[in-house]
């Protein structure tokens, strides 16, 4: 049987470039095929990086969806439907918005896609395709977990192929995130170590990019993953929650295992935001005391900030923008508050009549798609756009240069070439190569090949 598994078209942000677009892909969909690669011929197709083939044989199409491509796919599922192509949706929105989700495609996946894919194939096979495919996640063992199968993805696609997870899920349900739909409560599973080990091995790469949600999320597993990790010599970065800050021994041991940096969502400067949206492993007066420990053992940060919570007002960006300059915070990553479909945040809004906006083409943090509360829409958006050009202007970007020296060419690479001047590199990349690119990137940064 020929399966088809596609990445629709993301919907790009006003400061992304087309590197954020050929970044990486999807382990999700390549988990999806290595599950079924043995029996069955896999075609995998990213819409980022070449155009869909319609035309070509297949008997049953899967699309994996986040919010802001559902049009997008809606579109795609019905250019297969309509040879009479059964197309399945899965991924995060399928699963936080399965209701909506069912009433465009033959089949809906709930949850990650080792509960559900091989039932969906086995019945399909028998001519007997079900609507909702729903398995309770709890339920998986590490060992049940299936890695990605990293021969099929097309390398010189992409930035970067060294995308490693280490868990599924995780241990905090912030009502703006997705682990806050019924879907994902309570779960969170580490795999196996010698699995994970593995795939740094199959990647065969010395710079390795964790992608879970919380790499922290169970500290005696990261531990002992480190302690592992430690022999292949590698370099890497990760996300974590701001705790980390609490764990002094496994900061050391990061330090010594390679962490280069840390992804941390400190969402908000302000206590009545955090404290509204249920993000209890952040505390304000904790935030210098976690940077401070991160930076003296010489790793960088990538702060992640949400702009639009009920604790905001205009004031929200000068004051986070002073923040992330006095503390030199290396990266920052911002996002207009979004209430994904689903999300216990979606439900309130909802209820009381404050989203204004149900085009989910827009939900991808760019934009304003509901009322705030001490703003207006309008000045959200702008101020959203200014603390993003003001954070990257060319004079802050030299104010947050760290002081280690061995950090300064990682820093620049990113600030100047990724996001400064992204499009500039991006169109670099289409003359030489994403691959290229990427190698000599990482090359410069961590004197890894």
């Amino acid at each position: 049987m020929i399966i088809k598994l596609i990445q629709p078209k993301m919907c790009k942000r006003p400061m992304d470039s087309g590197l954020k677009a050929q970044m990486a892909p999807s382990l999700g969909l390549l988990t999806i095929a290595n599950m079924l690669q043995d029996k069955h011929t896999i075609i995998y197709e990213n819409e980022n990086t070449a155009p869909i083939n319609y035309d070509e044989k297949v008997d049953i199409v899967g699309i994996s969806i986040t919010v802001d491509v559902f049009p997008r796919a809606k579109d795609i599922a019905k250019k297969f439907q309509e040879k009479n192509i059964p197309v399945v949706a899965g991924g995060i929105h399928t699963t936080a918005n399965p209701e909506e989700t069912a009433k465009y495609f033959d089949a809906v996946s709930i949850g990650i896609a080792e509960t559900t894919w091989q039932m969906i194939i086995n019945d399909f096979e028998k001519g007997c395709l079900k609507k909702i495919y729903k398995h309770n996640a709890s339920d998986i063992t590490p060992s049940q977990i299936v890695s990605p199968a990293y021969n099929l993805i097309k390398e010189k696609n992409y930035l970067y192929c060294n995308i490693i997870s280490t868990s599924r899920g995780c241990p905090y349900k912030c009502d703006f995130c997705y682990n806050s739909c019924d879907a994902y409560k309570k779960f969170y599973i580490n795999r196996n170590i010698e699995d994970v080990i593995n795939d740094i091995k199959t990647v065969n790469k010395k710079h390795i990019m964790f992608i879970d949600d919380n790499f922290i999320g169970n500290p005696k597993w990261t531990m002992l993953f480190i302690k592992e990790l430690k022999y292949l010599n590698v370099k890497w970065n990760a996300a974590v929650s701001l705790n980390v800050a609490d764990m002094p021994e496994l900061l050391d041991e990061m330090k010594a295992g390679g962490c280069q940096s840390l992804f941390i969502g400190f969402e908000s400067i302000n206590e009545s935001s955090i404290s509204n949206v249920s993000k209890v492993q952040n505390k304000l007066e904790k935030y210098n005391f976690a940077v401070n420990e991160i930076h003296k053992r010489g790793i960088m940060i990538n702060a992640s900030f949400v702009f639009g919570l009920d604790g905001d007002d205009k004031s929200v960006f000068e004051n986070t923008l002073k923040w992330i300059i006095d503390n030199k915070i290396e990266t920052v990553t911002s996002h207009i508050l979004t209430p994904y479909p689903g999300t216990k945040l979606y439900k309130e809004f909802l209820s009381n009549n404050r989203i204004i906006d149900f085009d989910y083409s827009k939900y991808n943090t760019a934009n304003v798609v509901f009322q705030p509360k001490n703003m207006t829409a309008c000045e959200l958006y702008q101020g959203y756009l200014k603390i993003y050009k003001d954070i990257y202007s060319l004079k802050n970007i030299i104010k947050r240069t760290p002081k280690a020296k061995n950090q300064w060419i990682p820093y620049y690479l990113f600030n100047v070439f990724y996001r400064k001047y992204g499009r500039f590199t991006d169109l670099l990349c289409k003359i030489i190569g994403y691959k290229r690119v990427g190698k000599i990137a990482a090359f410069l940064s961590y004197h890894t090949k």
